[in-house]
């Protein structure tokens, strides 16, 4: 049985991850200081993005977001495991994003991956020390612009 501690650190840990999606979402890069630690490592690889410290993902968050038209993190299935002030989990996240082509074409692009997170708390409060992506899929959907092959 879980204590209202454990309870209440994966309900905080649950409510990091959404933070961290929200903060992506809506394109506020800065509101990622309040979710990683100052030292945090975050690998992209798995997706083609970089591997680097908080200051160089948000760097290129906020340049390469702008070449899709519209996203979402979704995220679900989270695993975690709480160990005293540490803690890890394993969380699917769905990815759907709009990219336009140079043609005004718009195509769906769909990325499936995993979120392999290593968390610590710092000064009570939980922030991801290291966020390491797991490839599942990616697939990108045929013309979806009004009028093209999906519409």
């Amino acid at each position: 049985m879980l204590s209202l501690q454990e309870i209440s650190d994966r309900m905080e840990i649950e409510d990091l991850m959404v933070r961290y999606s929200h903060a992506v979402d809506t394109r506020q890069w800065d509101l990622l200081d309040e979710v990683f630690t100052a030292d945090a490592h975050i690998d992209y690889t798995a997706m083609g993005g970089p591997a680097g410290d908080l200051a160089s993902t948000k760097k290129f968050l906020e340049t390469v977001m702008p070449n899709f038209a519209a996203f979402q993190h979704l995220i679900s299935n989270s695993s975690i495991r709480v160990d005293g002030d540490t803690a890890t989990a394993r969380t699917m996240c769905h990815n759907p994003m709009l990219v336009d082509g140079a043609d005004g074409s718009r195509h769906l692009m769909l990325c499936g991956l995993w979120y392999l997170d290593t968390f610590a708390r710092v000064d009570g409060t939980w922030k991801i020390r290291q966020r390491v992506e797991e490839k599942s899929y990616m697939f990108v959907a045929p013309d979806a612009t009004p009028g093209g092959a999906t519409s």
